[in-house]
């Protein structure tokens, strides 16, 4: 059986070219347009990690999800690699870092993201 990976990202065209990448890799995925959806598939799904956007519905969305994914006791175990433009879209002088409290995720990889940058992430961090 292969390792589930759950894409939360407004962007079709982004979250079908990732979906193509993992799937030539022998992963299964599955995909939300929004948080709200998305942590609903979560529940339902049970990925053995989740890749979140920033920016979709609200500039901030990615982040309240990734703190409702934490705070959800079942939730809490699945990794979460975020992927955004926000720094450059926002043009922020500065970088996010997880931490244990505020950005509670395993990485925070900016767009464009490098294939293999990607993968090589995904692999660090799934639940195997």
């Amino acid at each position: 059986m292969s390792n589930k990976v759950l894409i939360i990202d407004d962007d079709a065209d982004f979250a079908e070219a990732i979906t193509v990448l993992l799937d030539a890799k022998g992963y299964s995925v599955v995909y939300a347009r929004d948080g709200g959806e998305g942590c609903r598939m979560a529940k339902s799904e049970d990925p053995d990690i989740i890749l979140l956007d920033v920016m979709m519905s609200q500039r901030t969305e990615g982040f309240d999800v990734a703190r409702r994914l934490h705070e959800d006791a079942v939730l809490k175990n699945i990794p979460v690699i975020m992927i955004t433009g926000i720094r450059s879209d926002m043009n922020l002088p500065f970088a996010f870092e997880p931490n244990g409290e505020w950005l509670n995720v395993k990485a925070l990889l900016e767009k464009p993201v490098k294939s293999e940058v990607l993968l090589k992430t995904v692999e660090q961090h799934i639940r195997k």
